[in-house]
C-alpha cells in the first residue's frame, strides 16, 4: 500500500525538490502541499495523509498551534518535523506538542528515508544529531510525572529501566547499576518495546519525554 504524504513548507522551491525526490520512490505518493498552517490543517482533514512532513511555519498560525490542531483533527496522521532549527527548546516543544519524528533539513536522503520508514511502520524517529540533545534536555528540564496509563502498562522495574534507557545509559551500565545481568536488561527492554509497541530507542526516548518518565533531578 502506498504511503500518502502531505508536504508542508513555506518554500515552494523546497517543496518541489522534496516532491521530486519522493516521487522517485515507489512506496510514496504526495497527496498535497501547503505553504501555511491554515491550509495544512484544512488539507490534512480532507486528505487524511499517513505522514505529514512539516516545516514549522511562521505564517497564519503559531507553530505549536499547527501541531496541536493536527493532533486533534487528524490523530491517525503521523507528523515528521523537517526543520533547519536545532535549538533544544524548539526540538522539545515539537516533541511535546505531538510530533512523531524530528529531522534536520541538512539530513541525507537515506536518513530521510529511514525517518519516513519508521513513521510509516508506526514507530518514531529522532535524527542522530538531535537524539543526544533531547536526552540532555529531558533529563534537565522535564517536570511532568508519569501518567496513569503509563504505570499500568509497565512494571516499576520496567519504568526504572526505561528511564535509564532514555537518559542514554548503555545496557551494560544499566545492568551493573541495578545488579542484574545484561540478558535480564535486554529481556526487560524487549518487553517494554512490546508493551508500548515502540521498536527503537529514539521512540522510547520520545515516549519517556511525553509521559514525564524522565524528571528533573533524575
Amino acid at each position: 500500500m502506498l504511503c500518502r504524504i502531505l508536504l508542508v513548507d513555506d518554500s515552494p522551491l523546497f517543496r518541489a525538490g522534496l516532491r521530486a525526490l519522493l516521487e522517485q520512490k515507489k512506496d510514496y505518493v504526495i497527496v498535497g502541499e501547503a505553504g501555511d498552517g491554515l491550509k495544512a490543517i484544512t488539507l490534512a482533514e480532507q486528505l487524511k495523509p499517513n505522514i505529514i512532513v512539516l516545516d514549522m511555519l511562521q505564517h497564519a498560525l503559531d507553530s505549536e498551534e499547527v501541531l496541536g490542531e493536527l493532533q486533534l483533527r487528524v490523530p491517525s496522521s503521523r507528523v515528521l518535523i523537517l526543520s533547519s532549527r536545532s535549538e533544544l527548546e524548539f526540538v522539545m516543544k515539537c516533541l511535546q506538542q505531538g510530533a512523531h519524528g524530528f529531522l534536520l533539513k541538512s539530513a541525507t536522503v537515506p536518513e530521510l528515508e529511514s525517518a519516513l520508514h519508521a513513521l510509516r511502520s508506526g514507530s518514531q524517529y529522532l535524527s542522530a544529531t538531535v537524539l543526544p540533545l533531547v536526552i540532555e534536555q529531558a533529563v534537565k528540564h522535564s517536570r511532568k510525572r508519569p501518567t496513569i496509563g503509563t504505570t499500568t502498562q509497565l512494571t516499576t522495574r520496567q519504568l526504572e529501566i526505561l528511564r535509564l534507557i532514555a537518559r542514554g545509559e548503555s545496557t551494560r551500565s544499566i545492568a551493573e547499576g541495578l545488579g542484574l545481568s545484561i540478558k535480564t536488561i535486554e529481556a526487560h527492554r524487549s518487553q517494554i518495546m512490546h508493551r508500548l509497541q515502540i521498536h527503537d530507542v529514539p521512540g522510547l526516548v520520545l515516549f519517556a519525554v511525553r509521559e514525564g518518565i524522565i524528571r528533573l533531578n533524575d
